[in-house]
């Protein structure tokens, strides 16, 4: 690299040394941004999916069936992950290792404690049904606490825009006819 820069200095150097370094970084960075934006996705679909599985088996559907349901009637990256799981369980996987393998692939917490209930239901012997009304009504719980954070946290960001912003503009309002009538008597005298 450094025969390359030859006669090269001062920032072009610099600018020449760093730029493979953002560009072996760059994929990492778009793929983890990437991920991200998948969880929230799935985070933000997830109740509502939990809502329609439980109205589907207390209608008497089988749980499996209303994944699928839940599958079809929805679009986004939770939808296509139950697709997926579905078709592992028909392609003849135990149903409790294709939802670890959903909570694995999506590496959502809210998920991972799903997939954590609806298993131990499934070895206790617990009604499925509570377990969906259960935990769609904990992730709407949880839904609304992150709302209300996020809520929460929107005056401490508004503050630099309005002190960098606003303030300079207002206090030249309030200021500014003072030190004009300031300067005015001064230069009449």
């Amino acid at each position: 690299m450094l025969a390359l820069l030859g006669g090269v200095r001062g920032p072009a150097a610099l600018v020449a040394l760093a730029m493979p370094a953002l560009l072996f970084a760059l994929p990492d960075l778009r793929l983890s941004s990437r991920a991200t934006e998948r969880q929230r996705a799935i985070v933000q679909s997830l109740a509502e999916t939990l809502d329609l599985m439980t109205i589907t088996v207390e209608a008497g559907v089988a749980f499996e069936a209303s994944m699928v349901r839940a599958a079809q009637s929805s679009t986004g990256p939770l939808a296509d992950e139950l697709t997926r799981t579905m078709q592992e369980v028909q392609v003849g996987a135990p149903r409790a290792q294709a939802l670890r393998d959903l909570a694995t692939r999506c590496d959502v917490e809210d998920l991972t404690t799903f997939v954590s209930a609806i298993i131990q239901a499934e070895r206790y012997g617990v009604p499925i049904t509570r377990v969906l009304r259960v935990q769609s009504a904990e992730l709407r719980d949880k839904r609304r606490q992150r709302a209300e954070e996020a809520a929460m946290k929107i005056p401490a960001k508004v503050i630099l825009p309005l002190a960098v912003c606003i303030l300079p503009a207002m206090m030249l309002l309030v200021v500014g006819p003072a030190i004009l009538q300031i300067v005015r008597s001064f230069a009449q005298l």
